[in-house]
């Protein structure tokens, strides 16, 4: 009978918080597709596409990768780091047809199905879990500099359709209201939890600019001065003639291949630090490869579809996941209202005062950025200090890519010169004469030099024996060096032994030369090393396995 009650009362329970975190989850899902509006727009005109291809890939993409992603909360579509690149696609495509062909777009889409043929590729050979080689000083760039360029990326907003800077009363209208919706969302959470801040700030600077008849720029506006008709559209139809436009031959593939690839790391780099960093907010674990597949999925389909590709949103995964959203449907109801949108609301969307978006992107600037690297600056390694800063300037000069790639580089560079210098040699005689050098550290390229000048070949007795017990021979070079070495050894007469060689180097110099049958020598307490190839799939202790 208690068992009875207490199996209820879980239950209960259960339904209970599934139910709050369903309305969680659509009320936060309503928030982004808010927020999706303007900025699809936005990244369309950056690529110098219509409005509707922006959108379009806002609710292809976001839809399929909710659906099918590897991280439930991560909201994805068009963005900027890909518009730009987009740009240069779509003017030469446009130029190698006629006037008013508008041949750049359907290269567009030719190459948005190609890049989402790579990114499943790097799913299928789980290339995902290279994200994990990010350092956290590269992370902590990436969030900084994202921060900054998602901050620069609301200014243009101040100005009008002529790139002039607003002024005088438009200006203090503009900054009131943000300042407004910016107050909504700070004050809101200390008053309530039961209220999404961001809906609510959106809603009440709307109804105040609604009712009180503010001019100011909205989203109607916004299209409108980029050269858009409108926010109407229609359901997105599939591009039935895009091959007969688009020639299938090596010059087309040659065109936009280069531009696939650059488009599909761009699009992974971003996804997959966007899902590092909600897997530190929410202290889950998501799935990489299955990312991977997810938006290159995403993205064949869009191309396919009429969207401009996309990948996940930095900006939009921080407000759903601030506005309380944390499964699968968050996304799936931003995605179809964002078509709702397009479809039948596009009058009342396009009311939405700008300033109102402002203030939400304002509001995720300053929960984004880690206001703690500052304090750490003098506490951490000078090199982590120079990554850092690289990274967040990198990011904002150039692009998220190559931010990240240099700060990886930055970082690999910087430990492997401080891995060489830690190669150590220690010396002692046996009583029957022989030189035994301990070798201590790891044995790489960086550490080959400093691992040469340890010995003495000249001045050595005639028996030397080299023990690699503390040091593990990584790569190719150290192999080399150690050929090397005996080569030297033997070439003046004396006679070398090489002990506690781990297995994988053994059967390497073996292969290299059957005369190191006679200088290594075979022991039961030679090293060996395992590697795991899935180490999620290990769920206990390593001590409990035998290898």
């Amino acid at each position: 009978m208690r068992l009875a009650s207490i199996s209820k009362l879980q239950m209960t329970q259960f339904i209970i918080s599934r139910a709050k975190n369903a309305k969680n989850d659509i009320l936060s899902g309503i928030t982004v597709a808010l927020a999706l509006v303007p900025e699809a727009v936005a990244f369309a005109f950056v690529a110098g596409v219509d409005p509707l291809v922006g959108l379009y890939a806002g609710f292809l993409v976001g839809l399929i990768t909710s659906i099918f992603g590897g991280r439930p909360g991560m909201i994805s579509g068009a963005t900027g780091a890909l518009a730009v690149v987009m740009v240069s696609l779509v003017a030469t495509g446009n130029a190698m047809g006629e006037p008013g062909e508008q041949l750049g777009l359907y290269y567009l889409f030719v190459t948005v199905i190609l890049m989402g043929l790579i990114q499943i590729l790097a799913g299928v050979f789980k290339l995902g879990k290279f994200v994990r080689l990010i350092p956290h000083p590269v992370m902590m760039g990436f969030v900084n500099g994202l921060a900054i360029v998602i901050f620069l990326s609301q200014l243009h907003m101040f100005q009008d359709a002529n790139g002039h800077w607003f002024g005088g009363q438009e200006l203090w209208i503009m900054l009131s209201l943000v300042a407004l919706t910016m107050g909504i969302m700070f004050f809101l959470p200390k008053i309530t939890s039961k209220l999404p801040e961001a809906l609510m700030a959106i809603l009440v600077v709307s109804l105040l600019v609604i009712f009180g008849n503010l001019d100011v720029a909205t989203v109607g506006s916004f299209i409108r001065d980029g050269g858009g008709s409108g926010l109407e559209g229609g359901l997105p139809t599939f591009q039935s003639d895009l091959f007969a436009k688009i020639p299938l031959n090596f010059e087309t593939l040659r065109f936009i291949f280069p531009y696939a690839l650059i488009l599909a790391a761009i699009g992974l780099i971003e996804s997959l630090m966007t899902l590092n960093l909600i897997d530190d907010l929410t202290e889950t674990r998501g799935n990489a490869n299955k990312e991977c597949i997810a938006q290159g999925g995403a993205n064949l389909i869009t191309g396919f579809f009429g969207g401009m590709g996309g990948c996940a949103m930095i900006g939009q995964s921080l407000i759903n996941i601030k506005s309380g959203g944390r499964t699968r449907l968050s996304g799936i109801v931003a995605s179809i209202l964002l078509l709702v949108f397009i479809l039948f609301a596009s009058g009342l969307i396009e009311q939405v005062p700008i300033a109102g978006l402002v203030g939400v992107m304002f509001i995720v600037v300053i929960g984004t950025f880690a206001w703690s690297s500052f304090r750490i600056l003098n506490k951490i390694p000078f090199t982590d200090v120079i990554v850092l800063v690289s990274v967040s300037s990198l990011t904002v000069i150039f692009d998220l890519a190559i931010a990240v790639i240099a700060g990886v580089i930055m970082s690999a560079l910087v430990f492997s010169w401080e891995s060489a210098k830690r190669i150590r040699a220690r010396q002692r005689i046996k009583k029957d004469g022989t030189k035994v050098y301990e070798i201590w550290g790891p044995l790489f390229f960086g550490s080959i030099t400093a691992f040469n000048s340890k010995f003495d070949i000249k001045n050595d007795p005639e028996s030397i024996e080299i023990d690699f017990i503390e040091s593990r021979v990584s790569d190719h070079s150290a192999i080399e060096a150690v050929f090397n070495l005996v080569n030297k050894y033997e070439g003046v007469g004396k006679k070398v032994k090489l002990k506690h060689l781990s297995e994988d180097c053994k059967q390497l110099l073996y292969k290299s030369s059957t005369k190191f049958k006679e200088v290594i020598v075979e022991a039961v307490d030679d090293p060996r090393y395992h590697l795991a190839e899935n180490p999620e799939a290990f769920d206990k202790g390593l001590a409990e396995y035998t290898f």
